[in-house]
């Protein structure tokens, strides 16, 4: 008997990253208002939650309730930052998106600083806490 070599499942991209938050609307904020994503139709799903979406990847976002777990993962303070849970969005200008996080009082959880393989990239945390990358490979 001959064994069956399965074909690799093969991704295709991210389609979604799902996050559980407190508050809605500052979520809404922190997503559209900041980050410039749009808002996107929601199934209704019978619980409260929005959509957003850059490019061809959204973000899902579902309030905090008994069924859904809580709003933050927790990380210890002593863990470095960039080598804990993340997620990363490309933006146009590293170093312009610190400008304007400094006009809009965001603070920058660590960076700017080059990584190894060229882009420059910082990190901010949601209203939930979430730490957020935000990388470019250009810079003014």
């Amino acid at each position: 008997m001959t064994a069956v070599t399965a074909t690799p499942i093969r991704v295709k991209q991210i389609d979604h990253v799902t996050l559980v938050v407190k508050d809605l609307k500052k979520s809404r904020q922190f997503f559209v208002d900041l980050l410039g994503m749009d808002e996107v139709p929601r199934p209704n799903f019978g619980f409260p939650g929005l959509w957003f979406e850059a490019g061809g990847t959204q973000i899902h976002l579902i309030e905090e309730h008994e069924e859904s777990g809580p709003a933050k993962i927790f990380v210890p303070e002593k863990c470095q930052i960039s080598r804990t849970r993340h997620f990363a969005f490309e933006v146009d200008d590293a170093m312009a998106t610190i400008e304007c996080l400094k006009e809009q009082g965001v603070p920058i959880a660590a960076g700017p600083k080059k990584r190894p393989d060229g882009p420059t990239q910082l990190y901010i945390n949601d209203p939930d806490g979430n730490l957020v990358e935000l990388f470019s490979h250009t810079q003014s």
